[in-house]
């Protein structure tokens, strides 16, 4: 089965050819479409990712949320939703402008695996006044098969915590579990 890619999406990863990426008509919540990303063999290595990038101009010095609901079938290792926001730098080898990572979370610290219906998930990042662009889609590792939809974004005050999957300080010193 060959799914239409959705316009201004496209298809990254480690290993996106190992991946069925776009539209599943009328598979969303309330018999809408949704997109998906479907491993093509029992056995996937890697990760495919089914993405939209953007100028964030819009939202430079805001906390911006992304909220969105996704459903998983098979998922061998793990599956999210995922928001990135990116900066430009100087790369110091080479000379040349390259993009940067200023913050990141793609549900790596709290996953989705296994059979699971439609569930609402967020992702809170706060976008730097150094920021240039905005990344956000779904990501799937191993097999299986997601469903995501009802994508939104929302400016929200400081109050609302932000949800990075970096540590926020160092952790476990003495190595228990």
């Amino acid at each position: 089965m060959a799914y239409d890619m959705p316009n201004g999406w496209y298809a990254s990863g480690s290993n996106p050819n190992a991946y069925e990426m776009g539209i599943d008509p009328g598979a969303g919540q309330n018999g809408k479409n949704a997109a998906t990303i479907r491993a093509l063999r029992p056995e996937t290595y890697g990760y495919g990712r089914l993405i939209q990038k953007f100028a964030s101009d819009k939202y430079k010095g805001k906390r911006l949320k992304l909220t969105g609901f996704l459903r998983t079938k098979n998922v061998s290792e793990w599956a999210g939703l995922l928001m990135k926001v990116e900066g430009k730098s100087i790369n110091r080898v080479t000379g040349k402008e390259q993009n940067k990572v200023l913050s990141l979370d793609n549900m790596y610290n709290r996953f989705v695996s296994g059979t699971t219906d439609y569930t609402k998930y967020e992702i809170v990042l706060d976008v730097p006044d150094s920021s240039a662009y905005i990344e956000y889609g779904a990501r799937l590792t191993g097999s299986g098969q997601i469903w995501f939809d009802q994508i939104s974004f929302e400016v929200v005050g400081n109050d609302v915590p932000v949800t990075s999957s970096e540590l926020k300080e160092p952790v476990n010193f003495d190595f228990d579990k």
